[in-house]
């Protein structure tokens, strides 16, 4: 290398010389030493500005708690469903097991890697590829076509029906273990594969492992209920649904929501990446006959627009975001004006990269789902304030909610899921017809929500 990179100590005299010269610098390095850089760069006018009042809002039951668990997509998705049967019933809480998905997801997730793993046998096992399928093939995260391709499959249950356990209120042994056999059965499929056994015995050697699959979430979370009976009772202890059900008849009847209705909008304004397009991931699913994910490629303004339609139709929406930039998490504030760390540093470490850039050099992806459930407005309708509704307890920010800046909205919000009514002609016509143009696995809008 040349040594013209090298650090001296004359470069390092003189850098801590012109840190010494400034009084603002020695004032920063007491108060990040002491209190941390957030904390430090906390600035309270803007925390001000960011009050729990509401143009547009939603009501929704208590709230929701994911724990040390990776499930904030599957938590978001079931709010946006129980919603509609707190309404429905008039009750005044309700909540969907969470549990139930849970075992699902990782039972297709784990079907989608072994038919991952058996349609790459010929691909090098060290090439980026197949380490990046072995990297974490069943991680609790996941995107909202992919909850779709589950309640389509196996419906929803209520909580009582399928009640947490000590692997889904902490999920880390159990995607441990998990992760552990799998990259063990990829093994033994690919070193068979090389061995010559036909394709028929690899598929034979496939369900196999699925039913030890199986027989380790059973042992790990329960066995899924085929039916169950409800008796709900509305605000005014009124019997007003009760029967047996199976999840897919409960999900009918209670929910009673078209999923395929709801389309995935995501903002992504990178060169590889024009507007108006359709795009999938590749790689990216899990119930294998229900394929992969679809999305189609908006301005961030018209994500906006549809989110305040559906939410002034009386709906919430399910968002997606990169929830730890710009954060004060213990007050549950999203605003980019809350934190000045630019100033607390004296030049751009968050202002170096614009929103574009921070996605093709690997700064920022959706890490977290949650759901938008109010929003102000300015008299030409322009959204200033939104309203979320988080999934990590009532303890959590103000009564388990979060504000989140229009500016925050801006910088941060990667997709939201709305109904395609809220579409333009043009954009329903470009989501059902638009060729799909094939994301590469590790692109950053493959990412998978799971914030624990």
């Amino acid at each position: 290398m040349d040594e013209k990179l090298t650090v001296t100590p004359d470069d390092l005299a003189a850098a801590s010389a012109d840190f010494r010269a400034d009084r603002a610098n020695v004032v920063a390095k007491n108060a990040v030493t002491a209190s941390g850089i957030r904390a430090a760069a906390r600035v309270p006018e803007a925390v001000g500005a960011n009050a729990m009042t509401f143009d547009v809002e939603v009501r929704q039951g208590e709230r929701c708690d994911q724990q040390h668990s990776g499930r904030c997509w599957m938590f978001a998705s079931l709010n946006t469903m129980r919603h509609r049967i707190i309404r429905r019933y008039n009750l005044k809480t309700f909540e969907l097991s969470q549990t139930y998905p849970l075992f699902w997801d990782k039972l297709e997730k784990c079907n989608w890697f072994l038919a991952n793993i058996l349609d790459t046998l010929d691909e090098p096992l060290d090439g980026r590829l197949v380490s990046y399928l072995l990297s974490d093939p069943i991680c609790d995260g996941g995107q909202w076509d992919m909850f779709r391709s589950l309640v389509k499959k196996y419906g929803v249950v209520p909580k009582e029906a399928m009640p947490e356990t000590a692997c889904s209120r902490n999920t880390r042994e159990m995607d441990k273990y998990l992760t552990r056999y799998l990259r063990g059965c990829a093994r033994r499929l690919r070193e068979s594969a090389e061995a010559g056994v036909s394709a028929d015995d690899l598929l034979d050697m496939q369900r196999e492992m699925m039913g030890d699959v199986h027989h380790f979430l059973v042992t790990c979370l329960g066995e899924p209920p085929a039916r169950f009976e409800v008796r709900l009772r509305d605000k005014d202890d009124k019997l007003v649904l009760s029967g047996s059900f199976t999840p897919q008849e409960f999900f009918a009847e209670a929910v009673g929501m078209d999923v395929d209705d709801y389309v995935s909008l995501i903002s992504a304004p990178t060169a590889d990446k024009p507007f108006g397009h359709v795009y999938t991931v590749s790689r990216l699913g899990n119930v294998v006959e229900d394929g992969g994910v679809r999305y189609l490629n908006l301005p961030i303004e018209r994500l906006k627009e549809a989110a305040v339609a559906q939410l002034q139709d009386g709906l919430p929406v399910w968002f997606g975001c990169d929830v730890d930039q710009s954060y004060l998490r213990a007050e549950g504030i999203m605003d980019t004006a809350a934190l000045d760390v630019d100033g607390l540093f004296g030049f751009p470490v968050e202002g170096c990269l614009n929103r574009a850039e921070r996605l093709d050099y690997g700064e920022s992806l959706m890490t977290h789902a949650m759901v938008l459930e109010g929003v102000n407005l300015t008299a030409d309708g322009h959204p200033t304030l939104w309203k979320v509704e988080n999934s990590w307890g009532k303890d959590h920010g103000r009564d388990g909610f979060d504000t989140l800046s229009d500016a925050w909205f801006d910088e941060y919000v990667y997709q939201v899921v709305v109904d395609r009514r809220y579409l333009t002609d043009d954009e329903r016509a470009a989501y059902d017809t638009e060729e799909v143009r094939v994301l590469a696995p590790w692109d950053p809008m493959g990412s998978l929500a799971r914030v624990r």
